[in-house]
């Protein structure tokens, strides 16, 4: 399975803003410190605003921030909100569909696939590998 640019980039915007929490981030900060879309990443901010996973602040010192601690933000549930859709084929238009084993094998697989994201918070992620704000810093230096 692979899972859309959108979900990257939302997955992207929460790591950023759960290493850090002290203080509201520009969609404009996040974009620079990825290299990405200002635009795309504005969509992206908006559904998560939208979707109870950050809180937007507005004004001339505004910005945005995780709306609940990362621990309560589960992987799972995030990927299962950004992706529009998880059939891993298009069994639907398929003569062979009512009689086929694979549809069975796939569907589980996808189940086995949620079932290890369900297991994981943001706060997993952050966790996992450590400190990554050098590699944005060494990101921005270099451009």
């Amino acid at each position: 399975m692979r899972l859309t640019r959108y979900t990257d980039y939302a997955l992207r915007v929460l790591l950023y803003l759960g290493h850090d929490q002290a203080r509201l981030r520009s969609i404009a900060e996040i974009a620079r410190a990825y290299a990405i879309s200002q635009n795309h990443l504005m969509k992206v901010v908006n559904d998560l605003v939208n979707a109870g996973y950050l809180e937007s602040v507005r004004g001339r010192t505004g910005g945005i921030r995780l709306a609940r601690p990362p621990a309560e933000i589960n992987v799972g549930a995030l990927i299962r909100h950004t992706e529009d859709d998880f059939d891993l084929v298009e069994c639907g238009a398929c003569l062979i569909a009512p009689a086929c084993g694979a549809t069975s094998v796939l569907d589980e697989a996808l189940g086995a696939f949620m079932t290890v994201l369900n297991g994981y918070s943001l706060a997993d992620l952050l966790a996992r590998k450590g400190d990554f704000s050098h590699l944005l810093r060494s990101q921005a230096a270099a451009r």
